[in-house]
């Protein structure tokens, strides 16, 4: 389990320390959802069908080119369960964007959505970046929840929507790519504005925030 710090680098991302941002991302959602595949299969290209719950948090390393700019992201998959909500919600401050996920196959889990987005509004800043991704959408014999009934709780809350299939690698790098632009356009947003606080004295814009941390390459 990560340390509540800031965490160590990986052998590969320790050599790998030229970038222009960095931007801190937290998967949520219920248990079971998928959210550790979704993370594997985007960092690694890899899935695995056994599941494994997550023990509190964890978080890996990966470095994408957006808009002529290195962008390192730090991508935090959170355990779903109730008894480690504690800990993971410690780590929504800070974190620039949100992939919130529920699986298309469980009613439960989508059910759930609503309160994983007011954890959002309470412990994160005022503009972090949301999508709703709606997982496995592989298993379309076992459906429950419709795409339409998706998107409408996605409209409802103001956030973006995807269905996805981490099983079948189903806008897995397409999700992350929206969630990074997005990010960047407030980032662009937020430098161009005269004003720069949170609307609520929160937390500041994104332009302002420390996590994207510039780097020390001169290049």
């Amino acid at each position: 389990m990560a340390s509540a710090g800031d965490p160590p680098a990986g052998p590969r991302d320790a050599a790998d320390q030229n970038f222009d941002y960095m931007f801190k991302l937290l998967l949520i959602g219920n248990s079971s959802v998928g959210k550790t595949s979704f993370l594997f299969r985007y960092a690694d290209d890899s899935f695995t069908p056994a599941f494994v719950s997550t023990v509190g948090i964890d978080f890996k390393v990966k470095t994408v080119y957006r808009h002529d700019k290195r962008i390192k992201l730090q991508i935090w998959d959170t355990a779903g369960q109730e008894r480690y909500r504690t800990i993971t919600t410690a780590y929504y401050r800070g974190a620039m964007g949100f992939l919130l996920m529920y699986d298309v196959a469980n009613q439960e889990s989508f059910a759930a959505v609503q309160d994983w987005a007011t954890q959002i509004k309470t412990y994160s800043w005022d503009n972090a970046q949301v999508i709703l991704v709606g997982n496995k959408c592989d298993l379309e014999d076992e459906r429950v929840v419709s795409t339409e009934d998706g998107r409408r709780l996605a409209d409802d809350l103001g956030f973006d929507f995807f269905e996805a299939s981490a099983k079948e690698n189903i806008n897995v790098k397409q999700v992350f790519e929206r969630l990074v632009d997005v990010i960047c356009e407030k980032m662009n947003e937020s430098l161009e504005a005269t004003s720069s606080p949170g609307s609520n004295g929160k937390a500041p814009a994104l332009g302002d925030a420390p996590p994207p941390q510039p780097s020390s390459c001169s290049c």
